[in-house]
């Protein structure tokens, strides 16, 4: 991004926030207030990965990431899967370019969940049953679920609760309708498991519906473990792609390791009418940290989608275009097959990207 300020219009005024795992373990704080505010004055957020293996697993992902897309109310989550070659590493050599619009506050991916029973409740009430609580709070609401259950046995239990609100489904499925014209298509492929999760996703597919007719558009369903081969089979067939937050979740990994692997995934949080952040699809990799095997290209594309998003265009285009030149000579880390460390890579896309210079 610096090198892209040097040639263009583009500047920036950025601004390291200590927000991560290191920071948990010296002071035991996750996201704070004091984070939150100073973050909204931002235009946007660019993130890196999250996750240390000292840490337990959920307290990184829900305190911090998962938080910050609820709190700046960022239901969109936008990953492009796309062919680069020649690192797909399908049979048949064919052009794709799938963007998955992934929901990104609402579904199974809440944290809406508890225990209840012998080991988890303090006591039974005296019908015998268990009472366990949840809050979930959103940018568009707050609900809180009360549980009070009795079971056949005296036994353990764990629960999930997945939401969908009418709401949030009516944006979701706008902006799917509005980013699908944008490119000029005229349909969106809805993703879900409907047939088996039919109160959820049977709404979800209705109010879906209901905006393919108001925009004239043509609308297709397709279940998650159908579309998980499709995507391999006949990835050029799909376009914009709506898929629920927990399955999208899974998808889009897929759709990384068909554009070349985890490490040319980049990823934006997007609040159409507020603050977006910006990010590689994958987490953190510490068995390989300070080795310089990790690959930038991920971060180098969540970047570009920062720029876009920023209304910095034909920037953005600068640092797809030395993506793709690393990639033509060979310029790359081991995973895609080059020699180069972590560094080396970077500037050998800054070098392209200041050669641009007229």
């Amino acid at each position: 991004m610096e090198a892209v300020s040097q040639i263009s219009s583009f500047d920036f005024d950025g601004e390291m926030f200590d927000i991560g795992g290191e920071r948990y373990l010296r002071t035991g704080e996750l996201l704070t207030e004091q984070d939150i505010a100073d973050l909204k004055k931002k235009d946007a957020i660019y993130f890196g990965a999250i996750g240390d293996p000292r840490i337990k697993p959920g307290i990184l992902e829900q305190g911090i990431l998962l938080k910050m897309r609820a709190v700046f109310d960022e239901y969109i989550n936008l990953r492009p899967v796309t062919s680069w070659f020649p690192f797909v590493p399908l049979k048949r050599e064919v052009p794709f370019d799938i963007h998955i619009l992934r929901e990104n506050t609402e579904d199974f991916y809440m944290g809406a969940g508890g225990k209840f029973g012998p080991s988890f409740s303090e006591k039974k009430n005296a019908d015998g049953s268990y009472d366990s609580s949840v809050s979930v709070q959103r940018g568009m609401y707050n609900i809180g679920l009360h549980l009070n259950a009795r079971a056949s046995d005296d036994d353990d239990f764990a629960y999930e609760v997945g939401l969908l609100s009418r709401k949030g489904i009516t944006r979701f499925a706008d902006y799917a309708f509005q980013y699908a014209q944008k490119r000029g298509e005229d349909r969106v492929t809805l993703v879900d498991k409907a047939n088996v999760i039919t109160n959820n996703y049977g709404f979800q597919r209705e109010i879906f519906q209901q905006k393919a007719d108001e925009y004239g558009m043509k609308l297709d369903f397709m279940f998650v473990d159908a579309m998980s081969m499709a995507m391999i089979v006949r990835p050029e067939t799909f376009g914009t792609v709506a898929v629920p937050n927990l399955f999208g979740d899974i998808l889009t990994d897929l759709g990384a390791q068909l554009q070349g692997g985890l490490g040319m995934g980049g990823s934006g949080n997007i609040n159409p009418h507020g603050l977006s952040m910006f990010e590689p699809i994958h987490g953190s990799a510490p068995d390989i940290a300070g080795q310089g095997k990790a690959n930038p290209i991920a971060a180098v594309l969540a970047a570009q989608m920062l720029l876009d998003n920023q209304d910095f265009p034909e920037e953005g285009k600068m640092l797809r275009a030395a993506v793709r030149h690393v990639l033509d000579t060979n310029q790359t880390t081991p995973d895609l097959g080059g020699k180069l460390k972590t560094k080396e890579v970077g500037k050998a896309m800054c070098k392209y990207i200041l050669n641009q210079k007229r």
